[in-house]
């Protein structure tokens, strides 16, 4: 019988330790999730009146997928200072096409290293289209950056969009 109570002692202990473990991770970050993850909030909606829309040329094509970003930063992490205070996507002109736009505010009072803006597009049945990003250097306490990422997909293809903002702090 002293079998089962030690076991479940142990189980007690081991459960206990886990969880200390990972709050103790939670206190050692600088604002951001326990994971890590960036939150993503959801996009403005994409009302694109495709008949004034054209597709871009294979030169304007080449363009925008050389300037797209699509490699995240894996040392950028949610942080408090650092909010989207609007956003929207945006057709434009000529090679950039399809962009999602906005402006990012670091509302503390130190500098921000890196600032990354992170979407992801959708299709009419919520399939993800891709991930784009737009990344920004020394963000300043109280400035703000007027961030656009530009999106690869036709206007038409896009239906919906979220949009997340992450940084690495000086």
């Amino acid at each position: 019988m002293t079998r089962p109570e030690s076991t479940s002692r142990r189980r007690l202990l081991a459960s206990l330790g886990a969880g200390l473990g990972v709050a103790a991770a939670g206190c050692t970050g600088s604002g951001g999730s326990l994971s890590g993850e960036a939150t993503y909030e959801d996009g403005n909606g994409v009302e694109v009146n495709a008949s004034n829309v054209s597709s871009r040329n294979t030169s304007e094509m080449s363009t925008a997928a050389s300037l797209a970003n699509q490699q995240p930063s894996q040392s950028v992490t949610p942080l408090d200072p650092i909010s989207l205070t609007d956003h929207q996507f945006v057709v434009e002109g000529g090679y950039l096409g399809s962009t999602i736009q906005g402006t990012v505010e670091n509302t503390g009072t130190d500098r921000i290293q890196i600032v990354e803006v992170r979407t992801r597009v959708y299709d009419d049945a919520g399939n993800v289209l891709g991930r784009y990003l737009a990344t920004t250097g020394d963000l300043d306490g109280g400035d703000t950056w007027e961030f656009q990422v530009i999106v690869l997909e036709a206007p038409s293809a896009v239906a919906d969009y979220d949009i997340a903002v992450l940084g690495t702090p000086s």
